[in-house]
């Protein structure tokens, strides 16, 4: 007689992904801090988005001057023991606003980022899990994505003013449509696989099973369109600035910055020279370190390296 006991029958705890168990790497947080920081571009970004971050948390003690203190005695003026890279045509430190200027860039990138995954996360779901929201939110989505962003942006500075707050919704509100899209396609590409008919067999509830089996598989698009929108965000804000659409002329930003300089370009050139550098370091080392978290958090990618 057979003692054969036969096929077990699984639990839901053995229902994971093949591609979420090829992904895991032994060694917690270090390691994958590691992995992330394995080429020199990746540390190079790291390290001066690192420097970016700590200017703008130490922006009182590295500032020489108040950034917004006008003397028109020393309007354009060169780089001095006292103004370390010279003054504005209103006579105010180019060195503090810069350092000042992260404070806004960054937030704004950081903010924007942040609304636009929470509503993108919110809106991507109900449309691809629910049928109904799908014909009813998707519409609206399509219409939002019709609209150049940078035309919405201003016209929502235009109506609501010049603030932080303002600037930040309205760079944010064209990302949301992109982000509900991107989630919308991952979930309704896993919401029929094996492990979700599975669970739901077991009797697991709608958010359960949107929280634990849907969600985790957004978890790696998200970062990469993430840091994306944190890069878009800091150019968007530079170009409402320049077009004096953006945070009120006083703040120290670095759009602010180039704005005010662009009418003395050819009798001095680092008015827009010094602001500009620290957009384009800045966005270059964020679009580096998106690539490089695609390529570690991508399971399919994961296996390649």
């Amino acid at each position: 007689m057979s003692t054969d006991p036969g096929p077990t029958q699984a639990t839901p705890a053995d229902l994971t992904l093949p591609e979420l168990e090829g992904a895991k790497r032994p060694g917690g947080v270090l390691a994958m801090i590691g992995g992330l920081l394995s080429t020199w571009p990746a540390r190079i970004s790291a390290l001066v988005l690192g420097l970016m971050i700590l200017m703008a948390l130490l922006a009182p003690l590295l500032g020489t001057v108040d950034p917004i203190q006008l003397d028109p005695s020393k309007r354009l003026q060169g780089i001095s023991a006292d103004h370390w890279l010279g003054t504005d045509s209103f006579g105010r430190d180019l060195y503090s606003r810069v350092v000042y200027g992260a404070r806004i860039s960054l937030a704004v990138g950081a903010g924007t980022a942040l609304l636009a995954i929470v509503l993108g996360v919110f809106f991507g779901v109900l449309t691809g899990y629910f049928t109904w929201a799908d014909i009813i939110l998707m519409r609206f989505m399509d219409g939002l994505m019709a609209i150049p962003g940078i035309l919405l942006a201003i016209t929502l500075v235009a109506v609501s003013g010049a603030t932080l707050t303002t600037v930040l919704v309205a760079i944010a509100i064209p990302e949301i449509p992109r982000v509900a899209r991107m989630v919308r396609s991952v979930i309704m590409g896993v919401r029929n696989e094996a492990y979700v008919e599975a669970a739901s067999v077991l009797g697991t509830g709608t958010w359960p099973m949107i929280w634990r089996h849907l969600l985790p598989n957004t978890v790696a698009p998200l970062i990469v369109q993430g840091t994306y929108i944190f890069a878009s965000a800091i150019m968007t804000e530079s170009i409402l600035s320049f077009l004096g659409a953006g945070v009120p002329p006083e703040t120290p930003s670095w759009g602010n910055m180039m704005a005010d300089g662009r009418q003395f370009f050819l009798l001095k050139p680092e008015l827009i020279l010094y602001p500009g550098l620290m957009v384009s370091l800045t966005v270059l080392s964020v679009n580096l370190l998106g690539d490089v978290l695609r390529d570690r958090l991508d399971p399919r990618m994961a296996k390649r390296l």
